[in-house]
């Protein structure tokens, strides 16, 4: 079955949790352990109603203090689809975490406090979702029964972040009115709003086409391993294993190996016992070239009609995680799929103010900060531009003194 990988945001109390607990509870999605933990659980809306947010809220700190701290992944399927949740905190403070969940979805659902409005942390995190090049916007107005369900109050705020939505390039945003409390419009469509005329957030989430955002013209496969078992069976066996990353491989296709340029020709795939005549995004294979040719683990096979970037300056997009400041006189670790060199910070282009969208100057990078900066890397990459291909456009820095990842990196430029 397709898989959707989304992720929620919003600002603390805008009910995150609530709704995502609401999913789970209503599409019959909760173990029975897990369902007798809830009803016996202290925790209760002002109605009197189970907390759903339970569900979520794995961290004794998370459940106390009523607020997400770290990433939860849930789980769950309907006939149609299955689905992989990333519950994000909304709090600035846990913005690396928030990153972290977000980077490998395919839909994001932005929840807005109808009482409130488009708030700072609302363009916070709709800036966030432009940043990590996500194309399907959700944007769920959520506690509608606290506005007596009022289409002005919906429309006014559909009007507002429209404006946002334009000012960062998002183009496929839907808007939803809900109340993750009481269930309206979130797996069945409600009756309390007969004047919305959209589907309910599950089966807008069912529906939702990621085909067009998951494929890419440009096949990319990163080598993990050269398989030489160099045995009397397998005497001449040689077979480069790697998960392919985007684009499809073909028998007889026309590929090229960086960094040292060599060409071949596919001569076998294997997957698993079977030698299929192709290798799609996403699948483990085996590749076999008619040529010998000099390949080690953190070399790209790619198709040769469509190459990507090679630069050792290379500009990008810099998320800073980690508690001590970047430091431009050091040098990192850059890890790059199965690549992994080392890089320093040649430059600080700008940071970003998240909550107001300026770039101003800065000296200084510490946690949670983004912004611009050049890498100068100790070897060549073989990258494509993020936002042509996620997958092969993105790397982590990792702090050579104690092995934390400490940077999420997007690149946007090769460097002449």
């Amino acid at each position: 079955m397709n898989i959707l990988k989304f992720f929620t945001a919003g600002s603390v109390d805008d009910g995150k949790s609530t709704l995502i607990g609401r999913l789970l509870y209503d599409t019959d999605s909760i173990l029975a352990d897990q369902l007798e933990a809830l009803q016996s659980s202290n925790r209760k809306n002002d109605d009197g109603t189970i907390d759903l947010a339970i569900l979520t809220d794995g961290l004794r700190a998370e459940r106390e203090q009523g607020i997400t701290i770290d990433v939860a992944y849930k789980y769950f399927q309907t006939d149609k689809r299955k689905f992989i949740i990333a519950d994000t905190p909304g709090h600035i403070q846990y913005t690396r975490n928030m990153v972290t969940g977000a980077s490998t979805a395919n839909l994001a659902i932005i929840l807005i406090d109808a009482r409130n409005g488009v708030v700072e942390q609302t363009i916070r995190h709709s800036y966030l979702v432009s940043l990590l090049g996500i194309k399907h916007i959700v944007v769920c107005i959520n506690k509608m029964d606290m506005v007596d369900y009022s289409e002005t109050v919906f429309n006014a705020i559909t009007e507002k972040y429209k404006g946002l939505a334009q000012q960062l390039h998002l183009k496929d945003v839907t808007y939803i009115p809900v109340s993750a409390l009481k269930g309206d419009n979130i797996v069945q469509s409600s009756g309390n709003m007969d004047w919305y005329e959209g589907e309910s957030l599950l089966h807008f989430l069912e529906k939702v086409d990621t085909d067009a955002q998951d494929k890419s013209q440009f096949a990319r496969m990163p080598v993990q391993w050269v398989i030489r078992p160099q045995t009397e069976e397998l005497h001449d066996y040689r077979g480069y294993a790697g998960r392919v990353l985007s684009g499809t491989f073909k028998l007889n296709d026309k590929v090229t190996v960086l960094p040292s340029g060599a060409s071949s020709t596919i001569e076998k795939i294997e997957f698993f016992d079977q030698s299929p005549a192709e290798a799609l995004a996403g699948q483990s294979v085996t590749i076999h070239l008619k040529d010998d040719v000099d390949i080690s683990r953190g070399d790209t096979i790619v198709n040769a009609s469509a190459l990507p970037n090679e630069s050792k300056l290379i500009e990008a997009d810099l998320c800073w995680m980690d508690t001590r400041a970047l430091d431009t006189s050091l040098t990192y670790f850059i890890q790059h799929n199965s690549k992994t060199t080392r890089c320093k910070v040649n430059e600080i282009l700008h940071k970003v103010d998240i909550n107001t969208l300026e770039k101003h100057t800065a000296d200084e990078f510490k946690l949670n900060d983004i912004g611009r900066v050049i890498i100068k890397t100790a070897d060549a990459l073989a990258f494509d531009l993020y936002d042509d291909n996620r997958t092969n456009g993105s790397a982590i820095l990792i702090d050579s003194r104690t092995n934390l990842t400490v940077g999420a990196l997007m690149f946007r430029a090769a460097v002449e």
